[in-house]
């Protein structure tokens, strides 16, 4: 037995030699002693030493090129499918303060753009706008119906229940799936615009709120005041109240009766996670278990499975945010990567940032991405000032990527960079954009490329784009405000492919992709 193992040690060795004499032929080094040689002949003839040595080199060659094309793939934002999912094709669009009758109306046109999700705006009851207004700012506010003065469904804004079931079931009919943006977190800034039978259920109004919830958030960082202190004049729910978990759930369940299957939870981060400090009035941070459905509150529990809900989470990145725990429990936004991409874009350069990693702790495959949100563009501004066009290209980024559910925030129908509002109407239909022919071939190319892996590749300008998408599509993204004429290296096989919206012809040959690029144009190719 001895032998035996010393023989097949010797073999390896000669493997590994022989390898190493080969790789570093290419610097100009090392020999392997001619004694080992020598040693081995004694215990096997040398034909077969030979043969199994081929056999060995083949091996580990076939291990190293495995590595390295690993290495090239984790450098290009990949993973191995043993490693992680192979990626998912659902799309939502935003149709912010669209009303539930305009959604209901522009459904076969959301689903014909290659939507899957439809999300909504808050749907509870809130306050209503001055003198009765409906305009997005002015008399009446879009975030007035981000401050629940109830959590029962239909607003002023938006809709009456009957309304929204009968949007859900149209949504049903046409295989897509409505998701609804919540806020336990708090409450409406005038506490007395609080409907009464909220004070009732959690028996009285000094229930309702965190011991701490009326005092301001100073530090966004301090875990205890973002979870329990009032954000931005809002007061902070006590939502570890067993009273008010079981009035919440009544609300949820109520949600999904009508046919809605997710939730996006708005402000999440304020809402503290097991082990994290409590409230002196909170029995236990549960809210997370109880709204998942992992534990029921008061004998009610999440009226459909967790497993057949999309939702994620507000969770606005920041310092001493828990992202793993909020992922514990639902996907997250990925709100760095937003400003990374925007800097990219309004840079016109892709190498004014890192796009090849998401900026973010939890698994790609568990965001929820954007180039722009309600709240980028309508209340910090950070995206307002972006052109449609850029948005765009921002957004065919974006959807071909292999990870992340890409999210489409609808501006307001007419609205241009002098004039964010546009014609200043809640309830009306955003502009066009979200149907526009790019769009539309983007999410087109999303179904159709699904598990395929992806390669990012840069021009050395930064001004082009590529996100192939296996070896035989790929899109193009022009950033340079001129015509380019462009040969830039991919993976994608040699051949003719066709831009889906254009048709223009696009030639890959000798692993070089040749092009005239219009200015600040995405193309969607296709061999």
């Amino acid at each position: 037995m001895i032998i035996i193992i010393r023989r097949i040690r010797a073999i390896r060795e000669i493997g590994f030699a022989e390898l190493k004499v080969r790789i570093k032929i290419c610097t100009g080094s090392t020999a392997i002693s001619s004694s080992f040689f020598i040693t081995f002949a004694i215990y096997i003839p040398v034909v077969a030493c030979l043969i199994i040595n081929r056999i060995l080199v083949y091996i580990m060659k076939t291990i190293i090129t495995t590595a390295f094309v690993a290495v090239i793939g984790l450098m290009s934002g990949l993973v191995s499918a043993a490693e992680a999912p192979q990626g998912n094709d659902e799309i939502i669009l935003h149709a912010w303060s669209w009303s539930f009758n305009t959604i209901k109306e522009h459904l076969a046109e959301i689903k014909d753009a290659g939507y899957t999700i439809v999300q909504t705006s808050p749907i509870n009851e809130c306050v209503v706008g001055e003198d009765g207004g409906r305009q997005l700012f002015g008399h009446g506010k879009w975030y007035y119906h981000y401050q629940p003065t109830d959590w029962t469904i239909g607003n002023y804004q938006l809709g009456t229940r009957d309304e929204f079931k009968a949007m859900c079931a149209e949504a049903t009919r046409l295989g897509l799936r409505v998701i609804v943006d919540v806020l336990p977190n708090h409450t409406v800034i005038d506490r007395t615009q609080i409907n009464a039978r909220l004070d009732s259920a959690v028996h009285g109004r000094e229930n309702l709120f965190h011991a701490n919830g009326l005092w301001p958030i100073k530090d966004y960082s301090d875990r205890y005041q973002c979870t329990t202190g009032e954000m931005g004049t809002l007061p902070d729910v006590n939502t570890e109240n067993p009273d008010f978990q079981y009035y919440y759930m009544q609300f949820v369940n109520d949600v999904l009766a009508c046919g809605a299957r997710g939730f996006r939870y708005d402000t999440a981060k304020h809402i503290g996670l097991p082990g994290e400090m409590r409230d002196p009035k909170s029995p236990e941070n549960d809210f997370w278990d109880v709204a998942m459905g992992r534990k029921p509150v008061k004998g009610l529990t999440l009226g459909v499975p967790r497993d057949q809900l999309f939702i994620y989470g507000e969770v606005l990145q920041d310092r001493n945010v828990p992202e793993q725990g909020y992922a514990e429990y639902m996907d997250l936004t990925a709100s760095n990567y937003g400003w990374v991409l925007r800097n990219v874009l309004n840079k016109h350069d892709a190498r004014a940032d890192n796009l090849l990693t998401w900026h973010h702790s939890v698994d790609p495959a568990h965001l929820v991405t954007w180039v722009e949100s309600h709240d980028t563009y309508c209340n910090d501004h950070a995206s307002a000032g972006m052109s449609d066009e850029l948005v765009r290209l921002g957004w065919v980024f974006l959807t071909a990527r292999q990870y992340g559910t890409p999210l489409f925030y609808s501006r307001p129908h007419g609205s241009t960079r002098e004039n964010y509002w546009g014609d200043n109407e809640i309830g009306k239909v955003g502009n066009d954009e979200f149907k526009h022919p790019v769009v539309r071939a983007v999410n087109e190319f999303r179904h159709r490329t699904i598990n395929q892996p992806e390669n990012i590749v840069y021009s050395d300008n930064g001004k082009q784009i590529i996100v192939e998408r296996g070896a035989k599509a790929a899109v193009v993204i022009n950033l340079d405000e001129r015509e380019s004429q462009v040969a830039i290296p991919v993976t994608l096989s040699n051949g003719k492919y066709h831009d889906a919206v254009t048709k223009q012809r696009v030639q890959v040959k000798k692993g070089i992709l040749k092009a005239t690029l219009a200015p600040m144009t995405a193309y969607i190719l296709y061999k």
